[in-house]
Order: structure tokens, then sequence, then C-alpha cells
């Protein structure tokens, strides 16, 4: 199973996205969606599961969840909005982390793309796509492709949206 993993899209829909998530089974949108015309886009592409995040507005946050977890390839995924990272996890989410026990842990906010396991939390994967809209002070627009098998994340590529050649954004 392939999953493509974005987050604060901003209400832009970045036209590498139909190329960068070719093939994908799933779309995790980990918030700051923007626009419901982003979700539907993304739809077109592979179904969307997604989180609202703190600039989503009332038609957002009434469609979509803070939290949602899933079960895929025998993984227990989390994914929210503001995660914070390790080392410095948002207010409550180290202590949801420890109890919860997800394999995997996505979050977006930062802009900030990271990637990691940690070994304090059972090897768990940490998984910020970066940003992948507009706004914000990222140079370099990202998402990610999240290989599962076996009951494992078994390699995570990372997409730099502007570098495919038939994207060129307005």
């Amino acid at each position: 199973m392939i999953l493509g993993i974005l987050s604060d899209t901003h209400g832009f829909f970045h036209p590498a996205l139909p190329e960068a998530f070719a093939g994908v089974d799933l779309i995790l949108h980990a918030g700051d969606v923007g626009s419901p015309e982003v979700l539907e886009r993304l739809e077109a592409l592979a179904p969307v599961h997604a989180v609202y995040g703190n600039i989503d507005g009332p038609e957002l946050r009434r469609r979509l969840p803070v939290d949602l977890w899933l079960t895929l390839e025998g993984l227990r995924i989390w994914m929210t909005h503001i995660g914070g990272r390790p080392g410095r996890w948002a207010p409550g989410i180290a202590a949801r982390l420890r109890q919860e026990r997800p394999d995997v842990f996505i979050c977006g906010h930062s802009h900030i793309l990271r990637i990691e396991r940690v070994p304090s939390l059972g090897g768990m994967l940490y998984l910020n796509p970066g940003a992948a809209g507009r706004e914000g002070f990222h140079r370099v627009k990202t998402c990610v492709r999240l290989h599962l098998a076996d009951g494992r994340a078994r390699q995570a590529e990372v997409v730099h949206l502007d570098e495919i050649p038939e994207a060129s954004a307005p």
C-alpha cells in the first residue's frame, strides 16, 4: 500500500500533486487544508482522509476531525495537525503517544519536513510532510509517498513538488 501524505496546502492545489500521487492507494492530509476544493481535487486522485488545522474555517471543521486514527497494513496510524516534533511535542501529545502507542504519527503545522524513528516510543515513525502550499516561510513545497507492507512502513519518498517538470505553479 502506498500513502500520499501532505499538509499545509492553505487552499492551494499544487499542479504537480496528480503526478506526485499517481498510483497511491490513499491520501492523508494533515491539516491546514484551506478550502474544500483542495479536498475535492485530491479525492479525484485517490480516497482522502484529512484532519483540520488551525487555519481551517467552520466548514472544514464540521467536515473533518481534529484527530484521525487508522489501521492500515497492520499499522496503527495517528494523524493530527499540531503535534510538535520529537523532543518538543505540542502540549498533551507526548502523554497521548505514550498511552496510545501508534506505529506512525503524522502531523503538520510547522511547514518543516521531518521523518524519523523515535526510539523512546518503541521505534514509532514520526512524519511531518512539510508544506505543499504557498503560504508560510517554507521555500520548498513537499509531500511524501509512504510505502507500507507486512506491518511495516518500508520506505518514505520525499517529493519536491516544484521539481516535477510539468509543475509550473502559478
